[in-house]
């Protein structure tokens, strides 16, 4: 491992046409992004490609379109305007098979940019907060460069990289990217109570980051010996932890220990990971492996939408042809869930947008992108209540999809299920 003076020095082997792979979400190396984005001049042609990063994506903007080019294997938001534009594109792809993308070719890595801890007295650095899919990255590409930042946690697991591993460093000393959790709006709170009253004791849940997450988890003080095994997880857990509801003693795989891929948070949850033998952050590959996933009792996967069918239909990467997110791991889960002995898959979502639109149609929108299918979904969970579709032929899953649809819009969506299944009479009851 070469200490190099500047960010600049250690960007100097990127040359054109080159594929680079930025480390993902809190470990986002910012200054080697800024000194790659700074050689626009001289470079052309680049593909920046990652998973969702936190902080400034340059690279995508409009006065760098020639020199950089960004493949999005989960679209955020400082990269969805550069896609909707032509300076990028989206690989709709499953997390869990991201990694043999780059390790069997089919996307291989010519330069890696990542965040590590400094080394240990036996040479090994920490990929700390983001574990995921960055194993493959390094394993894939020609050259590592390393952002060594002191203040990168270190964590147990798959994160760790020999400093012989990695070609260019450059050494810091600043805090990593935060995510400050919400106070959950009173529909969060109703649909996180719904899907915590599909929470048994002894089960393995799957969770995301954002208020419904949240708002599930502090309605689960009341459970017993529950366990993680998620792709990631944020700040909700830690209090769960500590007053031992949060025990993963049922668990089948790593009884004991908290597995993930990633984390993002604040501080709080990076000094609760830094060195905890309690916390596993295993590669992605590993992780969402539906076989893997099973394995474990009572999996609950609480997922979200953007919108959903009539038929079951999960939209949960787009908006129209509007790339917004990422298929990710939701159907790594809800498979993995539904296969698991007692296992919930479950889709969680407020029943409107912020607009008041109906996230329940009819049909979803045109050039929507379907995440989970019809045939995997199990629950779905909004603020009004839960409705199990599994099972359900056509126009028993409108009806029971409609009952938990906002009031304001029942009536309306009857009638669009009433064409859509003529004859049958659907049961509107308006709310009063």
């Amino acid at each position: 491992m070469k200490i190099c003076s500047t960010a600049a020095e250690a960007v100097k082997i990127i040359q054109s046409g080159n594929r680079v792979f930025i480390h993902s979400v809190a470990a986002a190396p910012a200054h080697l992004i800024k000194a790659m984005t700074d050689r626009a001049p001289e470079l052309r042609g680049v593909e920046v490609i990652h998973l969702h990063t936190e902080g400034p994506a340059p690279y995508t903007f409009e006065e760098y379109k020639e020199s950089f080019f960004h493949n999005a294997l989960f679209a955020g938001a400082n990269v969805r305007q550069a896609i909707r534009e032509g300076r990028g594109d989206y690989i709709p792809v499953f997390l869990s098979e991201i990694p043999g993308l780059f390790t069997k070719g089919i996307l291989p890595i010519d330069v890696a940019l990542i965040t590590v801890s400094p080394p240990d007295k036996h040479g090994f650095c920490s990929l700390g907060t983001s574990v995921d899919v960055t194993p493959a990255a390094i394993q894939s590409a020609k050259y590592v460069i390393a952002q060594v930042n002191k203040r990168m946690p270190r964590t147990h697991g798959d994160g760790l990289v020999h400093q012989s591993a990695i070609d260019f460093a450059i050494e810091t000393n600043e805090q990593l990217h935060i995510h400050e959790p919400g106070v959950p709006t009173e529909t969060e709170t109703l649909i996180g109570k719904h899907v915590a009253s599909l929470v048994e004791n002894g089960a393995t849940l799957q969770m995301g980051i954002g208020a419904i997450p949240n708002a599930v988890m502090a309605a689960l003080k009341s459970h017993k010996n529950l366990g993680i095994h998620t792709e990631m997880f944020s700040d909700g857990i830690i209090t769960l932890v500590e007053s031992g509801v949060i025990n993963n003693s049922k668990k089948k795989l790593h009884p004991g220990k908290l597995v993930s891929g990633f984390v993002m948070g604040t501080q709080k949850l990076y000094d609760f990971i830094d060195d905890n033998p309690q916390v596993a952050m295993l590669n992605i590959a590993y992780v969402n492996d539906t076989n893997v996933i099973r394995r474990n009792p009572k999996v609950t996967a609480i997922n979200s939408a953007i919108e959903i069918d009539f038929t079951g239909q999960v939209c949960a990467d787009s908006i129209g042809t509007y790339h917004y997110s990422g298929v990710g791991g939701q159907m790594d889960f809800i498979r993995g869930a539904a296969k698991s002995a007692g296992g919930k898959p479950i889709i969680a979502l407020p029943s409107v947008t912020a607009k008041g639109i109906s996230r329940i149609v009819p049909t979803l929108k045109e050039g929507a992108g379907v995440v989970t299918t019809r045939a995997h979904v199990h629950y779905v969970v909004t603020e009004y209540g839960i409705a199990y579709l599994y099972g359900k032929n056509l126009h028993q899953r409108a009806q029971a999809l409609i009952e938990i649809a906002h009031p304001d819009h029942r009536e309306n969506l009857e009638k669009s299920a009433g064409i859509r299944f003529p004859g049958i009479k659907m049961g509107y009851k308006p709310v009063s």
